[in-house]
């Protein structure tokens, strides 16, 4: 988000008890990018995004990060973009799947390569290996994604 709007400072993120680490490691790196985090914590359903974004100074409006949750992911994925555009907001997604929704950007790990590398512990495992002989990896490619007619640059 900070390549986008270079001249961003405060950034709203949505996150709950599920996205708690993500909250954590987010709050770590912010202070590197020089980036003052309004975080929001939603803890009963439904979400009241409207509530949140009231109570948020005005600077922490511009931009808003949407952490890595299934309560997100599945019953908000279509609204929360909806709510961003309605509020002029840029967002950004760690799932691929809000831009086709109307996210301006996501930015995770590749789901294709996640296939792929299951696909070949698959075969490791056909061809004799006892599945807990193999270490257990997180994901090593990540990739980028923005809404097509998005202009993101000046």
């Amino acid at each position: 988000m900070k390549e986008v709007l270079p001249d961003l400072h405060q950034v709203l993120v949505f996150w709950d008890r599920i996205s708690a680490d993500q909250w954590r490691a987010a709050q770590a790196a912010a202070s590197n990018l020089g980036l003052q985090l309004m975080g929001s914590e939603f803890r009963e359903q439904p979400y009241d995004y409207e509530r949140v974004l009231a109570e948020v100074p005005a600077g922490a409006r511009r931009a808003l990060v949407v952490l890595t949750s299934p309560v997100f992911a599945v019953p908000e994925r279509a609204r929360l973009p909806e709510f961003a555009r309605r509020h002029r907001m840029a967002s950004m997604f760690s799932l691929r799947e809000y831009i086709n929704v109307g996210g301006l950007l996501s930015y995770g790990a590749s789901f294709t390569s996640m296939y792929r590398h299951a696909a070949e512990y698959v075969g490791r495992i056909a061809h004799g290996t006892n599945p807990r002989d193999l270490p257990i990896e997180q994901p090593t490619k990540f990739e980028l994604a923005r809404e097509p007619r998005a202009r993101l640059a000046k």
